[in-house]
């Protein structure tokens, strides 16, 4: 009875690692994008941002998260380069990757309830 869930609870955690790592990058994502709203009329406020791609694997590596300025966008001649249309964009991104990875951890969990369930009863 003990196999199924030690079993259980080693492949639940190799994931959930992975999934809080991408939670963490989603949670600095939320913070920078409310940064930036809120500094949308700062002169010379710069945008900024996460490689999304870079920074996962850097914190999968075990490494931190590092923001950095937005380059390319139009600068205000206050010197601020806050999109407000580009900041809604992200907020609804990094809300459907919430809820994708929110429901994929629902998912797992599910699963492998159900396997300790049927150790247990069979």
């Amino acid at each position: 009875m003990d196999y199924p869930v030690q079993y259980c609870r080693h492949m639940l955690n190799g994931l959930s690692g992975s999934l809080e790592s991408y939670l963490d990058l989603l949670s600095v994502r939320q913070k920078l994008i409310a940064s930036n709203i809120a500094n949308v009329d700062t002169p010379g406020y710069k945008t900024r941002d996460v490689d999304f791609q870079t920074e996962f694997q850097s914190l999968m590596d075990g490494g931190q998260s590092h923001a950095t300025e937005v380059t390319g966008l139009k600068t205000n001649n206050d010197g601020n380069n806050v999109s407000l249309d580009r900041e809604a964009r992200l907020l609804s991104e990094n809300g459907v990757r919430f809820s994708a990875v929110s429901q994929l951890l629902r998912g797992q969990i599910r699963l492998m309830k159900s396997a300790i369930d049927e150790g247990k009863n069979g």
